[in-house]
């Protein structure tokens, strides 16, 4: 069975969370909530919502997951700022395995230095930070360059779900 992360920390973007959380459960997957490494059990969204952290960033294995989904919101400052998690992110995308972002999740990309030469997508808020950090941004539903795959904001969510999954079938 393929194993899913989703990254999580407090002000995390409810739809961008929720939706692929379930779409990948419908799909046959084991999901997994990781937190940073300072992370509470539980995290709030924009809107309040609780998740439940499965496991921190500092004790869960890259080995043991086939794909990390990074939501938005205002979630991916805290992420970014935890070493474990960009440590966590960057052996995925080494090791070839799928590494997807939406809205500000690409501030992870970002700091976890993958992105030179990647074509990527993102809120566009945040284009400036990922062509800095050498990417090419375009402006699409969903980007894949390689194991990457990028999309922007939650009406896009379909096409980012059907890409995941169909890269991990």
């Amino acid at each position: 069975m393929k194993k899913v992360a989703i990254l999580a920390a407090d002000d995390y973007e409810d739809m961008e969370l929720w939706y692929p959380y379930y779409r990948m459960r419908e799909a046959g997957f084991e999901v997994k909530v990781i937190g940073t490494s300072s992370s509470t059990d539980k995290v709030k969204s924009k809107h309040g919502y609780e998740v439940n952290i499965d496991l921190k960033a500092d004790k869960v294995d890259p080995d043991e997951f086939d794909v990390v989904i990074i939501p938005g919101g205002w979630a991916p400052d805290r992420l970014r700022r935890c070493s474990a998690t960009l440590g966590f992110v960057k052996k995925l995308f080494e090791q070839g395995k799928i590494v997807a972002a939406i809205c500000h999740g690409g501030w992870v990309l970002v700091s976890a230095g993958i992105l030179k030469g990647k074509t990527v997508t993102s809120v566009s808020a945040i284009k400036d930070d990922m062509c800095n950090a050498g990417a090419n941004w375009v402006d699409e539903e969903v980007v894949i360059d390689g194991n990457l795959i990028t999309s922007r904001t939650p009406p896009d969510l379909p096409a980012f779900c059907r890409e995941i999954i169909k890269a991990l079938s």
